[in-house]
């Protein structure tokens, strides 16, 4: 018969083993158990100190890229505003043929930043009879679109988004797209604006060609000569992407340092509750084996 020390030692290892069960699918405490939940601890509290080194390195990168966009906003927005002007409209055409270039990356972690633009061309080419060609920035959008409009990329460049983008790269990708043979009627520039360090929204900036430009109601204002014009048309539609390139990147490091906080914070409960389950099966481990030398002790003693 058991003695009274032991019969408390007893009840605690009745309940034990129901929440070994649910800890372990082996249904027992074991040190196996324990090892694996200490594992997952283990990997989990690395992945919050990668996540949280990532925020950091958001945070730190945000400033720089929140500062190019600034300055690019400068020259986009003046641009905008000659045309605005100028009155300068897409010219209208029986057979409308668009161009549209979006302006992703080729990094990833960063929410729903590219799904976000790759949604917005899908719900286009939905609500639009008129097809249009596109020009892909950045891995990401790439692959998404592949999959339901690969039919429409024209080109896709790789390799921009690493750092903050300059009027360099963007004068680069106007060089190459000025050279697909087909004539647009009109050039939309589609990317995330920036509207705080919490959200962005999918928006259209159009860029127009020698055309529009050429016949707009207003633009004897402004005195430009006609060989100008095709450079004026070059140069404003670079000072436009390199805008929209700018603020694409403010927007995927902002979503990144948020998409990383958010990571860690969740890592953070996940560790406190496999935390308690570690000290829980930890205990029933303990009490069974109390269990068990007190119960050897005492048939020792009756016997």
């Amino acid at each position: 018969m058991l003695s009274r020390a032991a019969r408390p030692a007893l009840r605690a290892a009745v309940t034990a083993p129901a929440r070994a069960t649910a800890a372990s699918p082996n249904g027992a405490a074991t040190y196996a158990t324990l090892r694996e939940i200490e594992g997952r601890l283990k990997s989990i509290r690395n992945i919050q100190k990668i996540t949280s080194t990532m925020k950091i390195v958001a945070s730190t990168k945000l400033t720089r890229a929140q500062r190019a966009m600034t300055e690019s906003r400068k020259y986009g927005e003046t641009a905008n505003e000659v045309f605005e002007a100028a009155e300068t409209v897409a010219p209208e055409s029986e057979q409308k043929k668009s161009l549209i270039i979006v302006c992703s990356s080729d990094k990833g972690l960063c929410g729903g930043v590219h799904s976000g633009l790759s949604r917005r061309i899908r719900a286009l080419a939905n609500e639009v009879t008129e097809p249009f060609d596109l020009v892909i920035i950045g891995e990401k959008c790439k692959a998404q679109l592949q999959r339901t409009n690969a039919e429409s990329i024209q080109l896709s460049f790789a390799g921009v988004g690493k750092d903050i983008p300059t009027f360099a790269d963007a004068q680069a990708i106007v060089d190459q797209i000025v050279m697909l043979p087909t004539e647009y009627t009109d050039v939309k520039i589609l990317y995330n604006k920036f509207i705080n360090a919490q959200s962005h929204e999918p928006t259209f900036v159009e860029a127009f060609s020698e055309e529009a430009i050429s016949q707009s109601p207003n633009i004897s204002a402004f005195e430009v000569d006609e060989e100008a014009l095709v450079n004026l048309r070059e140069y404003s539609f670079a000072n436009n992407l390199y805008w929209a390139l700018a603020e694409g990147h403010a927007c995927e490091i902002s979503a990144r340092r948020n998409a990383m906080d958010n990571a860690s914070k969740n890592a953070g409960e996940m560790i406190g509750k496999y935390q308690i389950l570690y000290n829980r099966t930890r205990q029933a481990v303990i009490t069974g084996e109390l269990v068990e030398i007190i119960t050897g002790a005492t048939a020792s003693e009756d016997m």
